[in-house]
């Protein structure tokens, strides 16, 4: 008799389990104030939200603890790791506590960039800064960013291999770059500031990257989704969204410059208005 009315009890509690609506997921996505990071992060979680009943908590952090929160099981996914080689110290620390999910976007670069009023004959490569006369133009200066990105890590690396006497990394934050090139540009003052693609400031200022001839910045990227272990486990739906997602770098590059125009909540809204079959496929892996 005991054995029958617990077995009724678990029936019971399984059905009422079973009828009981079902809960949103909790998702927590990490991103560092990067413009492209920004972009497709807040993307990501309009459609996860809106779309897929999953709630999304995003933790802005700098880099290195974004990979750090992924090995520990802290954070969920990030959207914003470049391969193979600007974030290839921290996958070489925390590579098999992750998982990849897969390229974002390809065609990503790094270097130096300066605007094109600038005469390339005066300086069109990194080796022209070793001239005294672009030394003092610059004021020994390099406009840098976050003290942990990878570019500031090979930024440091060019001007100790490229033997840039007398040139000062100037640390500072994505904002403090762009902020700084901005006045720059408004003064039609000498600038060299470290920069990437996807970015917004190349839709709005006229700017060109300098030659690196040893490579020391690095060739093309891709930037990849990461995911925890066992994420894709626990929620098969949300990870497989992230693994499908995939921009053209052109596209993401005119969605951020509209982010800065209006405003990131704007941006995304336009995107997913102008890109409806796209986000159908991202959510349910179906293409018409």
């Amino acid at each position: 008799m005991r054995n029958h009315f617990t077995r009724v009890l678990t029936t019971l509690a399984l059905a009422l389990a079973l009828a009981a609506p079902v809960q949103a997921q909790d998702v927590r996505i990490g991103w560092t104030a990067w413009s492209d990071a920004e972009f497709v992060t807040k993307l990501a979680a309009r459609v996860m939200e809106e779309r897929m009943d999953q709630e999304v908590e995003l933790v802005q952090t700098d880099i290195a603890p974004q990979y750090q929160g992924l090995a520990s099981g802290d954070i969920d996914a990030m959207m914003m790791s470049w391969l193979p080689g600007t974030h290839s110290d921290y996958m070489e620390n925390v590579g098999s506590d992750v998982v990849d999910l897969g390229i974002l976007y390809g065609y990503a670069r790094l270097g130096w960039v300066v605007p094109d009023y600038i005469p390339e004959s005066e300086l069109s490569s990194i080796e022209d800064l070793k001239k005294d006369s672009v030394r003092e133009q610059l004021d020994g200066t390099i406009t840098g960013i976050d003290p942990g990105a990878g570019l500031t890590r090979l930024s440091k690396k060019a001007i100790e291999e490229y033997g840039l006497d007398g040139y000062d990394l100037q640390i500072s934050s994505g904002a403090g770059m762009t902020a700084a090139l901005e006045r720059a540009v408004n003064r039609e003052e000498w600038i060299v500031a470290t920069g990437w693609s996807p970015h917004w400031k190349f839709g709005a200022y006229d700017l060109r990257y300098l030659e690196d001839p040893q490579g020391v910045l690095g060739s093309y990227e891709r930037v990849h989704a990461l995911a925890r272990e066992g994420f894709y486990q626990e929620n098969p739906e949300a990870a497989l969204f992230l693994a499908r997602m995939h921009l053209d770098i052109e596209e993401l590059q005119a969605a951020m410059f509209q982010a800065q125009e209006t405003s990131y909540e704007e941006a995304v809204t336009q995107f997913i208005e102008d890109n409806p079959e796209l986000i159908d496929y991202w959510v349910t892996g179906k293409m018409d």
